[in-house]
């Protein structure tokens, strides 16, 4: 199934049902007097989220979408039936934006969820609420409002608790699919990963934690150039990030360098997020000498005046990311304590 993590809709709410104009008819009564009843409300437009969802492909082609307008009134004090409410289904995670105006209407985080996009009209009145005591025979009634169309932007953003960072062939793929059950596509190659990937990562019974990984960024990206920026987006919910450093590329570029790259194209994306807690994981220490690793590294993070945490792992072959995971999970539970109710999402298997 293609990836779809942005889409363009067009919702429009019922239009409220007539009041009627209609006077009571029986025999041997004659002057019944007024009797019309009140139309319906419309319907409103409700984007509801679910879990059985990953992606906005269903918004592709189909577009427009209308709830039921609202009955009109009926004589004998009827009142017009109520539109039928639309519902369109999304993926949590989805946050939903008027694209006139750009105004954020909501996020939607829960399955089964429901946020209100556009408004029912309301229902028009009958002639009957217009009867007094100087006006027994009203003859006028109020026609229904007209429901809310809205243009809509909607936005998919993945709920994870922790984002990968790194140029391509960094190691991202390979270290979502070491800790968790997540197979995505690794090769030896740039730009393997196309679209995000989720991985549940269990550290003990009722301990896991979900892990993004999002297509490489390159230089540029900020302007456009590859794929990854148009993902960063993804890692918005995110609580803590991981910046992946290849210790030994293929091409004998400069790890220091290829980080300084990565956080420039973050920063110029998004300062919050260039400030979000992100720790340096230096990967692929298994194609180095053993007696040379930790000089390496230590010369890689004096390079780049690192002060937060470091660790040095290889994804591919399991060295080191057992104590990441148990890191990453100790992490995770000091910030739910703090920021009750928690911000960040945390599954049992």
């Amino acid at each position: 199934m293609k990836f779809v993590d942005e889409a363009r809709i067009q919702v429009k709410a019922g239009d409220g049902g007539n009041g009627c104009v209609s006077f009571r008819r029986e025999k041997y009564i004659e002057f019944g007097g007024p009797d019309g009843g009140d139309g319906g409300d419309g319907g409103c437009v409700y984007l509801q989220g679910s879990k059985d969802l990953s992606t906005l492909v269903d918004f592709r082609h189909a577009r427009h979408f209308e709830a039921e307008r609202g009955k009109n009134g009926f004589g004998r004090n009827m009142t017009g039936h109520r539109g039928e409410d639309k519902v369109l289904e999304v993926p949590i995670g989805t946050v939903v934006y008027d694209d006139e105006t750009d105004e954020l209407i909501g996020d939607i985080t829960e399955d089964k969820g429901r946020l209100l996009v556009a408004q029912g009209g309301y229902h028009g009145l009958g002639n009957l609420r217009y009867r007094s005591s100087v006006n027994r025979a009203p003859r006028q009634s109020k026609p229904g409002t007209e429901g809310e169309l809205r243009q809509l932007r909607l936005e998919m953003r993945v709920l994870a608790d922790v984002g990968l960072l790194g140029l391509p062939n960094a190691g991202k793929s390979t270290l979502i699919s070491s800790v968790s059950s997540a197979r995505p596509k690794i090769a030896d190659y740039p730009f393997t990963t196309l679209y995000p990937n989720l991985g549940v990562v269990k550290v003990q019974d009722y301990k896991s934690f979900v892990i993004a990984d999002i297509p490489g960024l390159i230089e540029g990206a900020a302007e456009g150039a590859g794929l990854g920026v148009q993902f960063l987006k993804h890692l918005s919910r995110t609580s803590l990030l991981l910046h992946l450093v290849d210790v030994a590329p293929i091409d004998e570029s400069d790890p220091a360098e290829s980080f300084r790259v990565i956080e420039k194209e973050v920063q110029a994306y998004s300062e919050e997020l260039g400030e979000r807690e992100r720790w340096l994981v230096l990967n692929k220490i298994d194609l180095l000498l053993e007696e040379e690793r930790e000089s390496i590294c230590n010369d890689i993070v004096k390079q780049l005046n690192w002060q937060g945490k470091v660790f040095m792992i290889s994804a591919a072959a399991n060295i080191g990311t057992q104590d990441l995971s148990y890191q990453i999970m100790q992490y995770l539970d000091e910030q739910a304590m703090q920021n009750e109710p928690s911000s960040h999402a945390i599954y049992s298997p």
